[in-house]
């Protein structure tokens, strides 16, 4: 009964563990407690820096986000239209130098208006090239293929073994790449108008000679078959155009003249990226676009734009004018109403 009545020595224990408050005071339990708030310290600090990561890691991800999008925005944006620039060459500024510098004073002269100066790049160029009179070429052959425009005397251009076919001013031929030919002049002033696509413009032996499957062609003014501009009312005292290769319609590259009656005015508005004038005969009146200068245009004289553009001209009275045009895109002869 006695050891009934007897308190249990633990619970005595335990009971004098117990604080004021009624918490159990636990020897060493502080020391615990402290190593774990710490730990948890250095877990809390461990999850800030792994966050603070992460969301730097977001925002690098958002701003990459936002300049590819803007990357693509600025490259998919239509971008503005070039404004045209346009040029004016006349024949008393063409800087002239020999064709063929291997033949010194014996070779024909050559004077740029478009392209390439020296003819020696793989860009298209347009050049003038005078001949003297009696000039008669050895056979050679080009490594390219060139078409030309009689602008003034009489041209051969033709097998070596050919008779003489003597082209007047407003005759047009083309050279194949690699056929020999010979090329000769007769007159007191022979000129004329030489364009290829791409350079470099080279004369060579006839030993070098190749077959690209081109045949030339002459054709005299006197076969120049004229017509309406398409799209302009048919007119029989109105500007005419004579298509002589590539199809203006299907806006490839291609080469017409244009001839313009006397006492015309009015313009010639280009649709296309490029457009390309060299005046064969006649002294037409030429604008200059965005100024309040008018040229005089003799023959062998050049304009010419990039891009969209309008190109106000007039002839003399009692002086028609003939204006051979190589273009990428369709134009408009319009006559001032």
């Amino acid at each position: 009964m006695n050891e009934l009545l007897q308190p249990d020595s633990r619970i005595i224990a335990v009971k004098r563990m117990e604080n004021k408050d009624g918490y159990m005071d636990i020897p060493g339990i502080e020391k615990h407690q402290g190593a774990l708030m710490i730990r948890m310290r250095k877990k809390m600090k461990s999850i800030r820096n792994i966050r603070a990561l992460i969301t730097l890691a977001l925002v690098c991800v958002v701003i990459a986000a936002c300049n590819s999008l803007q990357v693509a925005s600025d490259s998919t944006a239509p971008k503005p239209a070039a404004e045209p620039t346009s040029e004016v060459v006349l024949t008393s500024e063409v800087k002239w130098t020999p064709l063929n510098p291997l033949r010194g004073d014996k070779s024909p002269k050559a004077g740029t208006l478009w392209g390439d100066p020296d003819r020696k790049f793989p860009v298209a160029t347009g050049f003038l090239v005078q001949f003297a009179d009696g000039f008669s070429s050895p056979p050679h052959i080009h490594n390219i293929t060139y078409r030309g425009v009689v602008i003034s005397g009489l041209v051969h251009n033709d097998d070596p073994n050919a008779a003489k076919m003597w082209m007047p001013t407003g005759s047009f031929w083309t050279q194949p790449a690699g056929e020999v030919h010979i090329t000769a002049a007769k007159g007191p002033t022979n000129v004329a108008y030489i364009e290829i696509d791409k350079g470099p413009y080279l004369v060579l032996p006839p030993k070098e000679a190749f077959d690209r499957r081109e045949r030339p062609i002459n054709v005299d003014a006197s076969n120049i078959v004229w017509v309406d501009p398409p799209g302009a009312p048919a007119s029989a005292n109105g500007p005419k155009v004579a298509f002589l290769w590539g199809n203006p319609q299907d806006d490839q590259l291609n080469g017409t003249l244009v001839k313009l009656p006397a006492g015309f005015t009015g313009k010639i508005h280009s649709h296309g990226s490029t457009f390309r004038a060299v005046v064969i005969q006649g002294r037409p009146q030429y604008q200059v676009p965005g100024k309040s200068d008018v040229k005089t245009l003799e023959p062998g004289s050049y304009f010419g734009s990039n891009g969209e553009s309008v190109h106000q001209i007039s002839s003399k009275a009692g002086e028609e004018s003939i204006i051979y045009v190589s273009t990428d895109a369709k134009y408009d002869v319009i006559p001032t109403k």
